[in-house]
């Protein structure tokens, strides 16, 4: 599979810190810039540093977008900003099929997204990935713009529009009925939120996802996976607290904390990509929705 030209062992851990602030909306690009140029060296410029850190999608794609083991289409689903979903399904499945719902970064339903709702879809599932930038237009086709937009979404909206998209799934003619969910960064959180908010999600597994406070968290009956980075300082020193509390409240859970591995590790369009981590997570996530959606 094609790669980043750049791996995560190529930034110092400033660099990487500052990156993360930057594109979680804790520091502005001027900001990283200064950060980042602190450790600008010859030809490697600030500036340099940020495209490095980009995500690349040209020839990332782990399934194709018209592979014919699968039937994709882009639908709109009841909900309260009739959020734009991609469902995938295998091509040759008969019968009602468990349902995943992929919940996207804080930057709208990127080309990473549709890939792993086709991963999925390959494994066995119906897969809904819908789009929190819909009332824009959807995902404007960079991550920067992306994230701009996707500030200006209130929370509480979005999360409604999630948890349809949840129930959508579940009375799909041509579903189970029993629907888990996915998330990364900050649809990690929303995974979370969902098991929080709707006792009848059957699955869920969260990528660095925040944590819900601890007084919701006997509110809780999904089984959880839990997936961290050990160089993630923003969002791995939650995790402790969080599984106290689904220990104390009787939640099945499972944790993980990947060895030399940052926040986003999972997406491999950038260098904080680390192969052996993302496929050891990914295939324990496809292990848990089977023991517990099939």
């Amino acid at each position: 599979m094609p790669r980043p030209h750049k791996t995560i062992a190529d930034f110092r851990p400033e660099v990487l810190d500052a990156f993360d602030q930057y594109v979680h909306g804790f520091i502005d690009r001027r900001e990283f810039l200064r950060r980042a140029g602190a450790f600008a060296i010859g030809s490697v410029t600030a500036l340099s540093l940020l495209e490095a850190l980009s995500p690349r999608y040209a020839g990332a794609e782990e399934v194709s977008a018209d592979d014919v083991r699968l039937t994709t289409e882009y639908l709109v689903y009841p909900s309260p900003q009739h959020w734009q979903g991609y469902l995938c399904r295998p091509a040759a499945a008969t019968g009602k099929l468990p349902g995943i719902l992929v919940i996207h970064e804080n930057r709208g339903r990127n080309p990473y997204i549709e890939d792993v709702a086709r991963r999925f879809a390959l494994a066995g599932y119906m897969t809904l990935a819908p789009d929190a930038l819909t009332p824009f237009g959807g995902w404007p086709g960079n991550d920067d713009e992306g994230r701009a937009l996707q500030r200006k979404l209130d929370p509480q909206e979005m999360l409604a529009n999630w948890i349809a998209g949840f129930k959508y799934l579940k009375s799909r003619p041509d579903c189970s009925g029993r629907v888990g969910a996915v998330g990364f960064c900050y649809g990690g959180g929303v995974v979370n939120q969902l098991a929080v908010t709707q006792p009848d999600l059957d699955a869920g597994v969260s990528f660095y996802g925040r944590q819900p406070p601890a007084d919701e968290v006997p509110n809780i009956h999904a089984p959880l996976l839990l997936h961290y980075a050990a160089l993630d300082k923003r969002i791995t020193p939650g995790g402790a607290a969080y599984e106290a509390a689904l220990k104390q409240a009787g939640v099945e859970f499972e944790a993980y904390v990947y060895p030399d591995a940052s926040h986003g590790f999972h997406n491999n369009t950038t260098p904080r990509y680390q192969e052996g981590a993302a496929k050891l997570a990914e295939k324990r996530t496809l292990a848990w929705f089977d023991s517990h959606l099939k």
